[in-house]
């Protein structure tokens, strides 16, 4: 008698329970949570510009902040960064054989500043042993549940780096950068070093560093690719061939110039004008050809004045004014024009010759 009556009360029990179940499952479709928010307004757009620099003991990656989700949402915050790696002998590595990355190191991440927009990431990797190649990816999230897709893979060979470059200087002169630093005869641990190459970067004012012309063979480079009244910043790695990669050194200490462009693009050519209404007439002339050049400024003077007043400019590739403020056909107005180039402060062209309003 009393197992029954205890069987029965175990069974009123289980269907109390199964009922309760069954409410709270149904509260939680009713409208009592928020809407679910779906993952891709929280997936971060995957990192492109994963890279590395070595050092004399170890390599330190950089990456930027993700400022986007895949679906083009701005984004305020990155929880973290999901950081693989691996390591392979240089010697047993199979350029078709899977990549064995171990489980990702986690690395804090933080808010993104809203009026830049930008933020760096960095991380200092240790442990590094001769003779091995090393691989790494990176992921971000907003929360535990929303990684992103792989970042582009860098990857490279630890063995023992050259020396670090010395004495890099630099000259301007005729529009050009001129480099030139100590040769690299040794590696970090005294040994003689043989066959170095260089690889030159520059920074374009507060830019990032980027490598310029190809791989050196003497410790020389001229740079023929600036513009006037830019600050360019130089640096330069030393580098040596072991097993098909290259080992990079320390980069030298940065050098700074200043190139100033005090030369002008040649005047505009073949300037002729023609009127398109009673108050309208328009302004053309021939195409400049300066790699530097940046656009026109027209000016116009009235028969009874002097000295001529800009009016107006184009920016390339536009040859083409319209003087939407033209005095009438009874009054004689004379249009000339002038090129400027993309210096700070930029230089200006003489003005052609008067052309007399049609």
């Amino acid at each position: 008698m009393k197992r029954d009556v205890m069987r029965k009360g175990s069974l009123v029990w289980s269907l109390l329970s199964g009922l309760l179940l069954l409410n709270l499952i149904s509260l939680s479709s009713c409208g009592y949570k928020n809407d679910p928010v779906a993952p891709q307004a929280l997936v971060p757009a995957p990192i492109q510009d994963l890279h590395y620099e070595l050092t004399k003991k170890n390599a330190v990656l950089h990456w930027s902040y993700p400022t986007q989700t895949v679906s083009g949402q701005e984004l305020t915050e990155i929880k973290s960064f999901m950081l693989y790696r691996a390591e392979v002998p240089a010697a047993s590595y199979c350029e078709t054989c899977p990549i064995p990355f171990k489980s990702p190191i986690t690395v804090e991440g933080g808010l993104i500043p809203e009026r830049e927009g930008k933020r760096a990431g960095s991380y200092t990797v240790g442990l590094l042993r001769p003779g091995y190649k090393y691989f790494f990816k990176i992921r971000s999230r907003t929360g535990w549940l929303t990684p992103s897709a792989d970042s582009n893979q860098v990857s490279f060979i630890w063995e023992t780096p050259p020396a670090m470059p010395q004495y890099l200087k630099a000259n301007v002169a005729h529009g050009m950068v001129f480099l030139g630093w100590r040769s690299v005869a040794k590696y970090v641990d005294g040994s003689k070093a043989d066959s170095i190459k260089y690889q030159v970067s520059r920074r374009k004012g507060n830019g990032q560093f980027h490598n310029i012309g190809s791989l050196l063979t003497t410790p020389q480079f001229m740079d023929n690719q600036v513009g006037g009244g830019y600050t360019y910043t130089y640096r330069v790695q030393a580098l040596s061939e072991y097993d098909g990669d290259m080992v990079g050194s320390e980069f030298s200490r940065p050098v700074q110039v200043n190139v100033v462009d005090h030369i002008a693009p040649t005047t505009p050519r073949n300037v002729s004008t023609v009127r398109t209404g009673t108050s309208s007439i328009k302004i053309f002339w021939d195409r400049g050809e300066e790699t530097d050049l940046a656009g026109y400024r027209i000016y116009r003077r009235l028969g009874n004045e002097n000295e001529p007043s800009m009016i107006g400019e184009v920016t390339v590739p536009y040859n083409i004014y319209e003087d939407t403020q033209a005095p009438g056909k009874n009054i004689y107005v004379y249009y000339s024009v002038s090129s400027f180039d993309t210096s700070d402060p930029p230089n200006e062209s003489e003005r052609s010759a008067e052309v007399e309003g049609e």
